[in-house]
Protein backbone atom coordinates (compact mmCIF):
# COMPACT_ATOMS: atom_id res chain seq x y z
CA UNK A 1 0.00 0.00 0.00
CA UNK A 2 1.76 3.42 -0.81
CA UNK A 3 2.15 6.44 1.25
CA UNK A 4 -0.10 9.03 1.58
CA UNK A 5 0.78 13.21 1.49
CA UNK A 6 -0.48 15.47 3.29
CA UNK A 7 -3.28 16.14 0.34
CA UNK A 8 -4.02 12.49 -0.84
CA UNK A 9 -4.92 11.91 3.46
CA UNK A 10 -7.23 14.95 3.45
CA UNK A 11 -8.56 13.75 -0.23
CA UNK A 12 -9.72 10.45 1.42
CA UNK A 13 -11.23 11.50 4.40
CA UNK A 14 -13.39 13.92 2.14
CA UNK A 15 -14.44 10.76 0.33
CA UNK A 16 -15.24 8.79 3.03
CA UNK A 17 -17.65 11.92 4.49
CA UNK A 18 -18.74 12.92 1.17
CA UNK A 19 -19.26 10.30 -1.11
CA UNK A 20 -19.51 7.40 1.24
CA UNK A 21 -21.23 9.22 3.76
CA UNK A 22 -19.47 8.08 6.47
CA UNK A 23 -19.27 11.21 9.57
CA UNK A 24 -16.21 12.41 10.72
CA UNK A 25 -17.30 11.92 14.50
CA UNK A 26 -17.69 7.61 13.33
CA UNK A 27 -13.99 8.15 11.58
CA UNK A 28 -12.87 9.95 14.81
CA UNK A 29 -14.20 7.15 16.80
CA UNK A 30 -12.41 4.39 14.82
CA UNK A 31 -9.27 6.35 15.07
CA UNK A 32 -9.04 6.32 18.46
CA UNK A 33 -10.39 3.05 19.45
CA UNK A 34 -7.78 1.61 17.12
CA UNK A 35 -4.81 3.68 19.07
CA UNK A 36 -6.29 2.69 22.31
CA UNK A 37 -5.66 -1.19 21.34
CA UNK A 38 -2.60 -0.18 20.48
CA UNK A 39 -1.52 2.06 23.36
CA UNK A 40 -3.04 -0.83 25.75
CA UNK A 41 -0.37 -3.19 23.58
CA UNK A 42 2.30 -1.16 24.13
CA UNK A 43 1.81 -1.16 27.71
CA UNK A 44 1.16 -5.22 27.90
CA UNK A 45 -2.39 -4.24 29.30
CA UNK A 46 -3.92 -0.79 30.22
CA UNK A 47 -5.30 -1.90 33.58
CA UNK A 48 -4.39 -0.02 36.63
CA UNK A 49 -1.31 2.07 34.55
CA UNK A 50 -1.24 5.37 34.23
CA UNK A 51 -1.54 7.28 30.88
CA UNK A 52 -1.07 10.58 29.95
CA UNK A 53 -3.08 12.30 26.74
CA UNK A 54 -2.03 15.61 25.62
CA UNK A 55 -4.22 17.00 23.26
CA UNK A 56 -4.19 20.11 20.67
CA UNK A 57 -7.77 21.24 19.58
CA UNK A 58 -8.22 19.97 16.67
CA UNK A 59 -8.90 16.80 15.34
CA UNK A 60 -6.06 15.17 16.42
CA UNK A 61 -6.53 15.99 19.98
CA UNK A 62 -10.34 14.87 19.23
CA UNK A 63 -8.82 11.31 18.48
CA UNK A 64 -6.54 11.78 21.85
CA UNK A 65 -10.11 12.43 23.57
CA UNK A 66 -11.58 8.55 22.36
CA UNK A 67 -8.35 7.43 22.98
CA UNK A 68 -9.14 8.26 27.07
CA UNK A 69 -12.43 7.06 27.03
CA UNK A 70 -11.54 3.72 25.65
CA UNK A 71 -8.58 3.03 28.35
CA UNK A 72 -10.17 4.78 30.97
CA UNK A 73 -12.98 1.43 30.25
CA UNK A 74 -10.12 -0.90 30.46
CA UNK A 75 -9.61 0.13 33.88
CA UNK A 76 -6.25 3.05 33.07
CA UNK A 77 -5.87 5.92 35.22
CA UNK A 78 -6.08 8.62 31.89
CA UNK A 79 -5.80 12.19 32.33
CA UNK A 80 -5.83 14.43 29.53
CA UNK A 81 -4.05 17.47 29.52
CA UNK A 82 -5.41 19.94 27.15
CA UNK A 83 -2.96 22.56 25.37
CA UNK A 84 -5.13 25.19 25.34
CA UNK A 85 -8.54 26.42 26.12
CA UNK A 86 -11.54 24.31 26.21
CA UNK A 87 -13.71 27.01 23.96
CA UNK A 88 -10.72 26.84 21.35
CA UNK A 89 -12.47 22.93 20.77
CA UNK A 90 -15.16 22.50 17.70
CA UNK A 91 -16.64 19.73 15.61
CA UNK A 92 -16.28 16.13 16.57
CA UNK A 93 -13.36 17.49 18.89
CA UNK A 94 -15.51 19.20 20.63
CA UNK A 95 -18.17 16.26 20.79
CA UNK A 96 -15.57 13.64 21.94
CA UNK A 97 -14.09 16.37 24.42
CA UNK A 98 -17.95 16.48 25.76
CA UNK A 99 -18.30 12.94 26.11
CA UNK A 100 -15.25 12.13 28.37
CA UNK A 101 -16.36 15.22 30.59
CA UNK A 102 -19.63 14.11 30.95
CA UNK A 103 -17.86 10.37 32.01
CA UNK A 104 -16.20 12.78 34.79
CA UNK A 105 -12.53 11.93 33.11
CA UNK A 106 -9.63 13.77 34.14
CA UNK A 107 -9.41 16.65 31.50
CA UNK A 108 -6.70 19.40 32.92
CA UNK A 109 -6.41 22.95 30.21
CA UNK A 110 -2.56 23.64 30.34
CA UNK A 111 -2.39 26.78 29.49
CA UNK A 112 0.79 29.45 28.44
CA UNK A 113 0.98 29.65 32.71
CA UNK A 114 1.27 26.11 33.23
CA UNK A 115 3.21 24.46 30.26
CA UNK A 116 6.84 25.20 32.15
CA UNK A 117 5.62 22.81 34.65
CA UNK A 118 3.81 20.19 31.94
CA UNK A 119 7.18 17.39 31.76
CA UNK A 120 6.93 17.73 35.42
CA UNK A 121 3.38 16.42 35.85
CA UNK A 122 4.09 13.89 32.46
CA UNK A 123 7.47 12.17 34.32
CA UNK A 124 4.43 10.45 36.68
CA UNK A 125 2.47 8.48 33.82
CA UNK A 126 3.49 5.14 32.42
CA UNK A 127 3.40 6.90 28.68
CA UNK A 128 2.50 9.95 26.88
CA UNK A 129 -0.16 9.49 24.21
CA UNK A 130 0.79 12.24 21.80
CA UNK A 131 -2.51 13.77 20.14
CA UNK A 132 -1.46 17.90 19.97
CA UNK A 133 -1.03 18.57 16.15
CA UNK A 134 -1.73 15.93 13.18
CA UNK A 135 -0.62 15.83 9.95
CA UNK A 136 -1.48 19.34 8.43
CA UNK A 137 1.46 20.99 10.45
CA UNK A 138 3.90 22.96 8.18
CA UNK A 139 7.03 24.30 9.07
CA UNK A 140 8.71 24.82 12.47
CA UNK A 141 5.92 24.90 16.07
CA UNK A 142 6.05 28.44 17.55
CA UNK A 143 4.45 29.57 20.78
CA UNK A 144 2.46 26.89 23.27
CA UNK A 145 2.49 23.79 21.01
CA UNK A 146 6.14 24.34 20.46
CA UNK A 147 6.32 24.61 24.53
CA UNK A 148 3.76 21.51 25.00
CA UNK A 149 6.27 18.99 22.66
CA UNK A 150 9.41 19.87 24.23
CA UNK A 151 8.03 19.29 27.53
CA UNK A 152 6.59 16.13 26.26
CA UNK A 153 10.13 14.94 25.41
CA UNK A 154 11.63 16.61 28.36
CA UNK A 155 9.26 14.11 30.51
CA UNK A 156 11.24 11.02 29.95
CA UNK A 157 8.14 8.90 29.40
CA UNK A 158 7.78 6.90 26.36
CA UNK A 159 5.17 8.44 23.94
CA UNK A 160 2.88 6.95 21.21
CA UNK A 161 2.02 9.29 18.78
CA UNK A 162 -1.83 9.58 17.23
CA UNK A 163 -1.36 9.70 13.19
CA UNK A 164 2.10 11.40 12.86
CA UNK A 165 4.49 12.93 15.59
CA UNK A 166 3.41 16.40 16.58
CA UNK A 167 5.94 18.62 14.50
CA UNK A 168 7.39 16.12 11.62
CA UNK A 169 6.53 17.11 8.46
CA UNK A 170 3.70 15.39 6.86
CA UNK A 171 5.29 14.97 3.58
CA UNK A 172 9.09 15.53 3.99
CA UNK A 173 9.43 14.13 7.24
CA UNK A 174 11.74 16.45 8.27
CA UNK A 175 11.37 17.89 11.91
CA UNK A 176 11.64 21.54 11.27
CA UNK A 177 11.73 22.75 14.52
CA UNK A 178 10.87 20.66 18.36
CA UNK A 179 9.11 17.53 17.44
CA UNK A 180 8.01 14.87 19.54
CA UNK A 181 10.18 11.41 19.65
CA UNK A 182 7.67 8.76 20.09
CA UNK A 183 8.49 5.14 20.31
CA UNK A 184 5.48 4.33 18.60
CA UNK A 185 3.45 5.98 16.28
CA UNK A 186 -0.28 4.79 14.97
CA UNK A 187 -1.20 6.38 12.01
CA UNK A 188 -4.70 6.14 10.37
CA UNK A 189 -5.09 4.41 6.57
CA UNK A 190 -1.44 4.45 5.12
CA UNK A 191 1.34 4.89 5.88
CA UNK A 192 2.57 8.81 5.59
CA UNK A 193 5.15 10.39 2.77
CA UNK A 194 7.63 11.69 5.24
CA UNK A 195 7.78 7.76 6.63
CA UNK A 196 9.37 6.70 4.02
CA UNK A 197 12.64 9.37 4.86
CA UNK A 198 14.67 7.41 6.62
CA UNK A 199 15.63 10.46 9.12
CA UNK A 200 11.96 10.51 10.57
CA UNK A 201 12.73 6.82 12.38
CA UNK A 202 13.95 9.01 15.23
CA UNK A 203 10.77 10.42 15.60
CA UNK A 204 8.01 8.22 14.16
CA UNK A 205 9.55 4.74 15.96
CA UNK A 206 7.43 1.78 15.51
CA UNK A 207 4.77 2.50 13.05
CA UNK A 208 1.68 0.97 13.12
CA UNK A 209 -1.25 1.25 10.42
CA UNK A 210 -4.93 0.97 11.73
CA UNK A 211 -7.84 0.95 9.29
CA UNK A 212 -10.52 3.09 10.32
CA UNK A 213 -13.30 2.32 8.17
CA UNK A 214 -12.47 3.16 4.85
CA UNK A 215 -11.90 0.96 2.08
CA UNK A 216 -8.22 0.09 1.27
CA UNK A 217 -8.53 0.11 -2.23
CA UNK A 218 -9.25 3.80 -2.04
CA UNK A 219 -5.72 4.53 -0.75
CA UNK A 220 -4.73 2.72 -4.47
CA UNK A 221 -7.04 4.76 -6.59
CA UNK A 222 -6.00 7.41 -8.89
CA UNK A 223 -9.44 8.81 -9.10
CA UNK A 224 -8.79 9.87 -5.52
CA UNK A 225 -5.73 11.94 -6.62
CA UNK A 226 -7.88 13.77 -9.35
CA UNK A 227 -10.63 14.35 -7.04
CA UNK A 228 -8.53 16.33 -4.72
CA UNK A 229 -6.57 18.24 -7.97
CA UNK A 230 -10.24 19.21 -9.31
CA UNK A 231 -11.35 20.43 -5.87
CA UNK A 232 -8.35 22.26 -5.31
CA UNK A 233 -8.39 24.15 -8.54
CA UNK A 234 -12.24 24.71 -8.13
Amino acid sequence: MRSLTREQTRAIDRFAIEQLGVPGVVLMENAGRLCADAVAGFLHGPAGRKVAICAGAGNNGGDGFVVARHLSMRGAHVAVFLVGPLEKLSGDAEINCRIARNLGLDIREVGSLYLADLSKELAGFDVVVDAVGGTGIRGALRGDIAVAVEQINAAGVPVVAVDIPTGLDCDTGKAEGPTVRAAMTVTMVARKKGFDSPESAEYTGEVRVVDIGIPAEMVSRDAVDARDTEQDMS
